[in-house]
């Protein structure tokens, strides 16, 4: 049995003096899984999706990703993290409106010390491949949701991460551009990225993965394997 590429070991995280955001969460993924993780506002979903990219802590427990104790690092340590083993696409995709669509792609290449050539070859072919390679010199602002989106896909995948993390990535598309970027997410998974989603959308977790775990008050309350809808 291979190694999981995620590992939360009995993880729980408390903010303030409420309840835990977590509650000894156990977790594991495996390279090549797509798992959509699921559960209504406040039931630790954002906290889960944080610990994992190493922009929060726990309070006890475990986090390893790609054999890395993310749970350990001091704050450079973890941004030199995300950007070897991470890729991240948010709600609102969090593109830079003062750069073109290519200089978006490339830039993450750039903060790992990528040569401007080969980041630039890299970046194009991100671009035809998820067919926006027309976009390449427009802004952001000129494009349509499903389209920004597919630029945030690409920004995500151009340090060619082991993991990809989506955080409610059709909560700002209408239907026909959440449907596009479902097919993407799917796409990417076939083709063996391992793909992680937090979503409150059950539709999109049954379109383009085949794992779903539910959170309810920080806890694990389902794990399942499902076949996504054709």
């Amino acid at each position: 049995m291979t190694t999981p590429l995620i590992e939360l070991r009995d993880v729980s995280r408390r903010y303030d003096a409420g309840p835990p955001a977590l509650d000894d969460a156990s977790l594991t993924v495996r390279t090549g899984e797509a798992v959509a993780v699921l559960g209504p506002s406040g039931s630790g979903k954002s906290t889960l999706l944080n610990l994992v990219a190493g922009l929060d802590r726990p309070d006890t427990g475990t986090v390893t990703v790609d054999g890395v104790r993310v749970d350990r690092l001091g704050e450079a340590a973890a941004a030199r993290y995300r950007r070897a083993k991470i890729g991240m696409v948010f709600q609102f995709f969090n593109l830079l409106d003062d750069l073109t669509v290519a200089d978006n792609v490339v830039l993450p290449a750039r903060l790992a010390g990528l040569g401007q050539r080969e980041a630039q070859r890299r970046a194009d072919g991100l671009l035809e491949s998820l067919g926006i390679s027309r976009h390449a010199r427009a802004f952001p602002g000129r494009l349509s949701g499903g389209e920004r989106q597919r630029v945030a896909v690409a920004r995500a995948l151009m340090n060619r991460p082991p993991l990809l993390l989506a955080d409610e990535p059709t909560g700002a598309l209408d239907s026909a551009s959440g449907d596009d970027v479902s097919r993407l997410l799917k796409e990417l998974n076939d083709d063996g990225q391992t793909l992680v989603i937090v979503t409150h959308d059950l539709a999109l977790a049954q379109s383009c993965t085949r794992r779903t775990v539910r959170l309810a008050d920080g806890r694990i309350a389902a794990d399942a394997e499902t076949e996504p809808v054709r």
